[in-house]
């Protein structure tokens, strides 16, 4: 569970840097990082892509945050 959180605060803080040019704050990178992880998980599932490893991990997670911030931009 802390090694979940510890790598949805990396997601967070990576994607807030990539899309809004800076973090959130802890919170706010750990929500963002945590739901991110779960969009990226069904959109790579969903294209049949597999990660392995922290590093894959947190790619996906990343992705998946940065794919979140980009529909609340949006809207």
């Amino acid at each position: 569970m802390l090694w979940f959180l510890i790598i949805g605060i990396i997601a967070g803080w990576l994607a807030g840097n990539v899309i809004k040019g800076g973090g959130f704050g802890l919170i706010g990178d750990l929500i963002i990082g945590v739901v991110g992880s779960f969009i990226g998980g069904y959109l790579f599932k969903l294209l049949g892509i597999s990660t392995y490893g922290t590093i894959g991990e947190i790619l996906m997670a990343t992705f998946g945050a940065i794919i979140l911030l980009w529909v609340i931009r949006i809207f």
